[in-house]
């Protein structure tokens, strides 16, 4: 999780989990690289930035005010928009770090890439804990029945931050601040100081990602074979909003994943190629800034998809707009109950 540089020393942007490889033996030109990216970053990650505050705020506003987050899938929303704030939170000093190298100190260093593994595996578990409830309550409704209390709601979510901190607790252990050539762009980057831990946290990110997207996978095989013989309309609305936010997950974050581990094989020169290498940067920058910009994705698709939300957001901008008004059938404090009494009420 480097900044950038060229010349004699070449580091790529901030957290492709990257090492610096005997510096030397590079003889791709970097340069051309660096300016692409320069371009783009600082402009979309602000963009990306104030976007997602203001979109995942928004959606807090809403399930704290008109939803009661007695529903559990409610409740790991919840979660999924604090993971998203955390991440978003960082894209500033990714940005800075791009361009004038890392400024911050070691302690920096290790704490925010702590907290970027943190948001990551986060978003991954709650996702995938997300899509089993949802797999549960169609296919076994009654299986689900003591998922409504508090306790339980709270266990979970307790469960996953705590898992997804323990798997997020190298990536602080092994970063520290490094000293490139005197020559490069940025001669300070917060990176892994050992080859093998880049290797290690590449690897376990795609486990997480892989053995989620298997389960994810079979569990929305499952759902739609018993909703081909279902006629609640509810259920097809909630099925497909928790299935627009999965996919927009998985189609932010594969392309990025899958050039992570390309790039890794090359710098470790298993596949020994500097035209491939050329391309996979490119590739890499451009897939990064698709996944970096998920975290301002999911309030746009809870406007899309939830038909509650729409009506509590506007609620909402009445009641804190300029005219301050009830619009007609104001929308108060969600207390509807659900179509059967196995299913939970949500803001969908």
């Amino acid at each position: 999780m480097t900044s950038n540089a060229s010349g004699d020393q070449y580091t790529t942007p901030t957290l492709d989990y990257s090492y610096n490889l005997d510096p030397e033996s590079y003889l791709c030109d970097s340069e051309e690289v660096f300016g692409f990216v320069s371009i783009n970053i600082s402009v979309l990650y602000c963009l990306v930035f104030f976007l997602s505050l203001i979109g995942n705020s928004l959606v807090l506003c809403v399930l704290i005010r008109y939803e009661n987050l007695e529903s559990i899938t409610n409740t790991f929303i919840f979660n999924l928009c604090l993971s998203d704030l955390v991440f978003s939170c960082l894209l500033p000093f990714w940005t800075t770090a791009h361009h004038l190298g890392w400024i911050f100190g070691d302690v920096l260093c290790k704490i925010l890439n702590l907290l970027f593994s943190l948001s990551l595996y986060s978003s991954i578990i709650f996702l995938t804990v997300m899509t089993i409830h949802r797999y549960l309550s169609v296919v076994n409704p009654l299986s689900t029945l003591r998922t409504h209390t508090l306790r339980y709601r709270l266990l979970v979510s307790l469960a996953i931050w705590v898992t997804s901190l323990a798997a997020a607790i190298p990536d602080a252990i092994f970063h520290k601040v490094m000293t490139g050539s005197e020559k490069a762009v940025n001669p300070e980057f917060c990176d892994y100081f050992e080859p093998k831990w880049l290797l290690v946290s590449v690897c376990q990110h795609n486990v997480f990602f892989l053995f989620s997207m298997v389960i994810i996978l079979f569990c929305y095989i499952e759902i739609l074979r018993t909703l081909v013989r279902s006629r609640s309309r509810r259920r097809h609305r909630t099925v497909r909003l928790i299935f627009a936010i999965v996919m927009a997950y998985f189609l932010s974050w594969g392309p990025y994943n899958v050039l992570v581990f390309l790039e890794t094989l090359v710098r470790f020169h298993i596949i020994p190629s500097c035209s491939l290498y050329k391309q996979l940067e490119y590739a890499l920058h451009i897939s990064r800034e698709i996944a970096f910009s998920h975290c301002c994705f999911n309030p746009v698709l809870y406007v899309f998809v939830g038909i509650k939300f729409r009506r509590h957001l506007k609620s909402l901008c009445y009641r804190f707009g300029p005219c301050r008004h009830s619009p007609p059938g104001g929308s108060s404090r969600s207390t509807s109950q659900a179509v059967f009494p196995y299913e939970e009420a949500s803001f969908y």
